[in-house]
């Protein structure tokens, strides 16, 4: 949740959101956009101490760029601030139990959801409608858990609110001075609840008038809503996730970066529930060369990579 409340329509420009950057083709989308000579303003602060090492980046812009440093910036912050530093790291505390204790929710209605699908039913029938009542089961946890941490960012920027405390104001003012003059912001990935929390310290969502690309965790912290997810790790697949509230310049979207590397795409099943389960939202599949130009105040491009409610993978221009 961001520091001050903002209405959705204060943001007036472009978003293009593209899959995984192994083979770098940010310049040739910004060519295409008109924006081959823009300033651009970076925001890396996902790459958290590695913050600076963005020369392919500067690059990529044909050398013309200014890293807006949000994480460095934060650490600064903090570093002035004891104080609210403290309360900031009680507030994450809380916010990680509340996250482990969501998790063991989660795990036990996907446990039920196999041993039901798994089961020879004596009537089919029957097995679906318990189905679909253990689906909304998930997704009633779903937005329980979102609206308490939803709640608790309220609770802690009401009373630490950032415009009142004097290194988040000097911060701010330098970074708007950063912002002023540059026609494009690139947003790439890292640690998605890192990057989000210093979006919304430094409240950037209302200064970004002009053309953002987003990829990775950037592109997740453009949406609504903000899913973890890792079908292919080491341990085995883990339950996907809500985490937090995204900026929400994109709607009615839940992004996954690099689908068919984290997501079991295969199994059909497995994303019907995912696809059901945050729907209306679509779930967009964001893979190597993928590209979805969204115009100001718009709404999904119809050919889209998403998510049918069937497991599928479609396109929006179907789903509509």
């Amino acid at each position: 949740m961001p520091a001050e409340q903002r209405p959705h329509s204060n943001h007036v420009a472009s978003v293009t959101l593209l899959g995984p950057q192994r083979k770098p083709r940010v310049d040739k989308v910004l060519q295409s956009l008109g924006l081959a000579d823009a300033r651009a303003a970076i925001i890396n602060a996902g790459w958290r101490e590695r913050e600076p090492e963005d020369e392919l980046l500067v690059t990529l812009t044909s050398g013309d760029a200014v890293n807006l440093r949000l994480w460095h910036r934060m650490q600064e912050v903090w570093d002035a601030d004891p104080e609210f530093a403290a309360a900031d790291r009680k507030r994450r505390v809380l916010l990680e139990e509340m996250q482990d204790l969501y998790l063991i929710a989660l795990d036990h209605v996907i446990d039920a959801l196999v041993t039901m699908r798994t089961r020879a039913p004596r009537s089919a029938a029957a097995q679906e409608v318990a189905l679909a009542d253990a689906e909304q089961i998930m997704r009633d946890i779903d937005q329980r858990h979102l609206d308490r941490v939803s709640e608790i960012h309220a609770g802690f920027w009401a009373k630490w609110p950032p415009h009142e405390r004097r290194p988040v104001q000097l911060q701010r003012q330098l970074i708007s001075s950063d912002l002023n003059g540059t026609d494009v912001v690139l947003i790439p990935g890292g640690h998605v609840g890192v990057l989000i929390g210093a979006l919304h310290l430094f409240n950037i969502a209302p200064q970004l008038r002009v053309p953002i690309v987003a990829w990775g965790a950037g592109a997740m912290a453009l949406t609504d809503r903000v899913v973890l997810f890792h079908d292919r790790a080491a341990h085995g697949p883990s339950v996907s996730e809500l985490f937090t509230t995204g900026l929400g310049l994109v709607h009615d979207t839940v992004a996954f970066p690099a689908a068919r590397e984290r997501l079991d795409v295969a199994d059909q099943v497995r994303m019907g529930v995912l696809a059901r389960r945050f729907s209306p939202a679509a779930c967009l599949l964001l893979d190597e060369r993928a590209r979805v130009d969204i115009p100001a105040g718009g709404d999904l491009p119809d050919d889209a990579r998403v998510l049918d409610n069937d497991g599928t993978i479609t396109t929006m221009e179907h789903l509509r």
